[in-house]
């Protein structure tokens, strides 16, 4: 059996691995048109900041280790021109020496990935106008840096790459702008959530140009001016775009395969395509989300790689099935780490479903062990049937360790209410004995018995202030004095029962306090002596963190960027 690989990075090189330890006899060929194969595309921005320092680290294996180990011929600088399925060939064209030829195979898998996007804007092929996708990005980029010393730098964009080459450059000392025209950095997350994402970059001197686009690029007093729609113009010693990718699909198409979402490849869940013998994984593959059934675009390392192998399994005479994506992620964004899983509010919404969420802001570990942190978690969940969709967690220690429950949780289809069943470790160095997780179960199980009615930030606009409803804040007098919401009443919750007389029967009341917790004990004692109670989901803390980050996008908008 021969086998034909598009693409030596994650998927393809994966594949290649798998197959020769199921298949000793196979002829193995991997065709790579970059100069590098199994790279790390993850660890790219980092080798920007010297946080890794030896190029020959963002390479895992190189064409000589694999064929040393697997005897595997991997050709880099080769890249597939043409699919020819009918005689089961592909073109290929060597890029050192220009020529080309035509490879048999038995199985072909395509692992193109994908490209990042490059709008048709004036100015697009200026000298210090960079992409950062490949090794060979990276190594232009770093040249430069290291030559030129640029001070300043505008990055387009504001997805993962964005965030973390912000935080190299800014840690090389360049004053850095990221500009996009989505009001919020990182769209996998709700904007709320978004909010202290901004807050950080901020609080790190990254300035924040959202809800701008950008039509073109000029080379203006040795650096580039960032053309802005009815804006004035950004001005940078460079600009990276960091604006998405694309699959890079342009054989399939082609060769008549059949295309998807975005012009992705469509496979099924063998991760054959249209076409009898040909195999596609990774960026270029369209995939089924596992929590809302779409048909989507998930361009991550881990799926990629899963991919290769059951690609691998199935071409060695098994039977392996990929069940789908849910985009569980994570980042590192300076000091904070950013995590995500399955489905988020707002697109939980924007498919129709009915749903609900809670908003807690518990430790990373026990509270009387020093040292912990507070983490904010919105977990999303479906109203009538408590199905666990997705959650979003930002904070600074053990963030990845509680997305990783929940995504578990998720494919394992546990309900939000079975969270607080979950048997998960504890010792006051790294955790509590109700962990987060549990603490996310707890109120979802409140809210299904119906011991917690929640009201949320988007319901603060639809309050009425005329007093047909009480509006109540449990914090400490101290609290509530260095600032709260217009027109609620201070009455700290433990003097609550000694107040109840001041408070009318009849009228719902709408309670906050920091985080969550005191609230909901008010609320139990406003229930429990005859009241309807709400409680604010996410607390004083959450509400501050939000408006305040609504209030600099309104100002950024007015102004071009905040200050």
């Amino acid at each position: 059996m021969k086998v034909v690989i598009v693409g030596g990075v994650a998927g393809g090189a994966t594949a290649a691995a798998r197959i020769r330890r199921l298949d000793e006899k196979a002829e193995i060929v991997v065709f790579e048109r970059s100069g590098y194969v199994s790279y790390a595309n993850c660890g790219l921005p980092y080798y920007i900041g010297e946080v890794i320092t030896d190029p020959e680290e963002l390479t895992l294996q190189t064409p000589e280790s694999f064929f040393a180990r697997f005897r595997i011929r991997m050709h880099v600088h080769h890249e597939v021109t043409a699919l020819h399925p009918d005689k089961k060939t592909v073109l290929v064209k060597n890029l050192e020496t220009g020529g080309e030829f035509e490879e048999s195979y038995d199985k072909l898998i395509l692992s193109p990935g994908a490209k990042p996007v490059q709008p048709r804007l004036p100015g697009m092929g200026i000298e210090k106008l960079f992409t950062l996708r490949t090794v060979e990005d990276t190594f232009r980029l770093k040249e430069y840096i290291d030559r030129s010393k640029p001070r300043s730098a505008v990055l387009a964009g504001g997805g993962f790459i964005g965030l973390e080459l912000a935080e190299n450059l800014r840690d090389l000392g360049m004053e850095v702008t990221i500009v996009q025209r989505p009001k919020q950095l990182m769209n996998p997350f709700d904007a709320d959530v978004a909010s202290f994402i901004h807050g950080e970059m901020r609080k790190h001197g990254v300035k924040l140009a959202l809800g701008h686009t950008v039509e073109g690029f000029e080379e203006k007093d040795g650096g580039v001016e960032v053309l802005l729609k009815g804006e004035k113009s950004l001005h940078a010693d460079m600009v990276v775009l960091a604006i998405g990718v694309t699959p890079d699909t342009h054989l399939a198409e082609e060769a008549g395969l059949e295309l998807g979402v975005k012009k992705s490849i469509v496979v099924n869940d063998r991760l054959e395509t249209s076409v009898t013998d040909i195999y596609a994984a990774g960026d270029a593959v369209q995939v089924k989300h596992r929590v809302s059934g779409a048909e989507t675009l998930i361009s991550l390392a881990g799926p990629a790689n899963k991919q290769g192998r059951i690609i691998a399994d199935n071409i060695c005479g098994g039977d392996s099935r990929y069940p789908g994506s849910m985009g569980s992620s994570v980042i590192k964004v300076f000091d904070m780490t950013a995590a995500v899983t399955g489905m988020n509010e707002t697109n939980a919404r924007k498919a129709g479903l009915d749903v609900d969420t809670v908003v807690l802001s518990p430790m990373s570990h026990a509270g009387y062990y020093p040292g912990g942190k507070v983490m904010t978690i919105k977990v999303v969940f479906e109203r009538k049937t408590f199905r666990l969709l997705g959650a979003q967690i930002v904070g600074y220690e053990g963030v990845d360790k509680r997305i990783d429950v929940i995504a578990a949780a998720i494919q394992g289809g546990i309900s939000a209410v079975q969270l607080k069943d979950l048997e998960l470790a504890y010792a006051p160095p790294y955790s509590s004995a109700k962990d987060p997780v549990n603490m996310v179960g707890f109120m979802i199980d409140n809210i299904f018995r119906g011991l917690l009615k929640q009201w949320h930030l988007k319901d603060l606009s639809g309050l009425p202030h005329d007093g047909s409803v009480t509006l109540l804040d449990v914090r400490t007098a101290e609290e509530y004095q260095s600032g709260h919401i217009e027109d609620f009443r201070n009455i700290p919750v433990d003097e609550l029962r000694e107040h109840l007389d001041e408070i009318q029967k009849g009228k719902p009341v709408y309670v906050i306090c920091q985080s969550g917790l005191r609230s909901y004990i008010a609320s139990r004692i406003l229930e429990g002596n005859g009241y309807e109670a709400y409680n604010f989901s996410g607390g004083f803390r959450f509400y501050d963190a939000v408006t305040h980050e609504h209030s600099l996008i309104e100002e950024s908008t007015a102004c071009g960027m905040d200050k």
